[in-house]
């Protein structure tokens, strides 16, 4: 009812901090993402280039690198934890 309390298994909350396991996935997914979009662009050029494979491969790594900069960017360093100076 519209006067109750929310129960326990509601949807989380959109303004709380993600967990570490959020990250990992968000991170997992931002570099296997890069690498699909990338490399099915690189095969895209491959096939109409006729280089045997080789764009695919430039294509991988710039998606994997892309993919490390959007982790660095938008996830980046964990904050210390105690003890760390």
């Amino acid at each position: 009812m519209a006067g109750d309390p929310p129960s326990q298994h509601s949807d989380k909350d959109p303004d709380a901090t993600p967990t570490g396991a959020d990250l990992g996935w968000t991170a997992l997914s931002y570099l296997i993402g890069g690498m699909l979009v990338w490399g099915f662009i690189g095969w895209l050029i491959d096939r109409s280039v006729h280089t045997g494979g080789v764009i695919t491969g430039i294509g991988v790594v710039i998606g994997c690198a892309g993919g490390i900069y959007l982790v660095i960017k938008r996830i980046g360093a964990p904050p210390p934890g105690p003890g760390s100076s």
